[in-house]
């Protein structure tokens, strides 16, 4: 395998570690381990811890991104809406570590501005940015829309991590109400 490919392989099962364990309590010695590398290979391959969570974020802002991106190609507004919607619902149920590590880096960036460390913040913040310009161009740039994209989001995100089973009263109210014409 080149340092390439195992580099990927790092991310891959960083993130899986990450996802569930979180940055605090996920140790790199348990990162080789997945990976079936020693932890001397792995600091060839990244200088420190830091350097591989942030690879993880930055890898599963980059993946949600291209998701929104590829399951709104060609379409705008609501259809664009409803589509990245379907997209992201698919992902939490078949992906779950995607989401625990978004929830991960949340945490992360507030653990470390509180010590003081901003370089969490600025990445998984940039990410962050660049997420949501994927979401509000087909959603017409509309930043109410945005808005409440994101804020469903948030609310899946919160409710999944939670254990809420889909079947849970709590999901009713989850499709965003359908837009309704105004008069001309």
């Amino acid at each position: 395998m080149s340092a390439e490919e195992r580099r990927e392989s790092v991310i891959r099962a960083a993130t899986a570690e990450f996802a569930r364990g979180g940055y605090y309590g996920t140790s790199t010695e348990a990162i080789a381990k997945r990976v079936g590398v020693s932890q001397p290979y792995l600091f060839r391959l990244f200088p420190g811890k830091k350097a591989i969570f942030l690879a993880a974020a930055e890898r599963c802002v980059e993946d949600t991104i291209r998701m929104f991106a590829e399951a709104s190609e060609g379409l705008e507004g609501e259809e664009a809406l409803h589509a990245m919607g379907d997209a992201y619902r698919k992902v939490v149920s078949e992906q779950p570590e995607q989401l625990m590590m978004q929830m991960q880096m949340y945490l992360a960036v507030a653990a470390a501005e509180q010590e003081g460390d901003h370089e969490f913040g600025e990445v998984v913040r940039a990410g962050w940015m660049r997420l949501w310009d994927t979401i509000h161009l087909p959603l017409g740039a509309d930043v109410n829309e945005t808005t409440t994209f994101m804020a469903y989001g948030m609310l899946i995100n919160c409710l999944v991590a939670m254990g809420f089973p889909p079947d849970h009263r709590v999901w009713a109210g989850m499709s965003p109400p359908e837009r309704t014409e105004e008069p001309s």
